[in-house]
């Protein structure tokens, strides 16, 4: 397992869920949800937040469906994540397999007792956490970073 703190970011049309983890990548934790609509805002303060946070990767969830196959919101994420990628670079840019992690986190949230209403404001949150909880525990397992490489196309 590499040293080092990495960045999930759970993309939404309206929402942008962050999370991120200790140096030793065991504990995800939530850092913000950034508002989504004003894509060129979001980027702008995404690249804040990897400035700050100086991870050795940011890994964003890429939605599929269940049988596997990429939709519409999988093309935009993948398009999301080049240009994070040419915004951020030298600091590479992983897709990770995103399928239930809102799911798992409305169900861990509701559990925890957390209101729908409030719910929708942490939910993006709590999704980015998921993902890097599964992005960590799958290079646990395998010995390589999760996911596929993004090229930041400049």
């Amino acid at each position: 397992m590499r040293r080092g703190r990495r960045i999930a970011v759970d993309v939404g049309d309206a929402r942008i869920g962050v999370a991120s983890c200790d140096p030793d990548g065991v504990l995800a934790t939530p850092v913000e949800t950034v508002p989504g609509r004003d894509v060129p805002a979001a980027h702008r303060r995404l690249r804040q937040i990897v400035a700050e946070y100086e991870p050795i990767e940011v890994v964003v969830g890429l939605p599929r469906s269940l049988s596997g196959r990429e939709g519409p919101a999988a093309t935009k994420v993948r398009a999301f994540a080049r240009e994070m990628a040419k915004g951020i670079a030298p600091v590479p840019v992983r897709l990770v397999d995103e399928r239930m992690t809102t799911v798992t986190a409305t169900h861990g949230l509701r559990a925890s007792g957390v209101k729908a209403k409030k719910g929708r404001s942490v939910i993006d949150q709590a999704a980015a956490v998921v993902i890097l909880q599964n992005a960590l525990e799958s290079e646990r397992v395998s010995g390589r970073p999760p996911g596929e490489g993004v090229e930041a196309i400049i």
